[in-house]
């Protein structure tokens, strides 16, 4: 596949976090905070209405919840 990451907005990417195992933990204005229980992984993603979720910070959330490009295509 294509390394180009989709681009998509904060409701498609919390769904699939949700579908890796993390599970919302509180939320501060317009950023969720989501925690995965098996490792402790934690990420912060920004929910702007309307936004696609810049590729920058897409790349990073992902870094941070250990989750590679082509699982991510798997979980949308």
């Amino acid at each position: 596949m294509s390394p180009r990451l989709p681009r998509v907005g904060s409701r498609h990417l919390v769904r699939a976090l949700k579908r890796a195992g993390f599970e919302e933990q509180r939320q501060r204005g317009s950023h969720l905070h989501l925690r995965r229980a098996s490792d402790g992984k934690r990420v912060t993603v920004p929910v702007h209405q309307g936004r696609t979720v810049p590729v920058g910070t897409l790349r990073a959330i992902l870094r941070d919840a250990d989750i590679s490009v082509d699982e991510f295509r798997e979980l949308l």
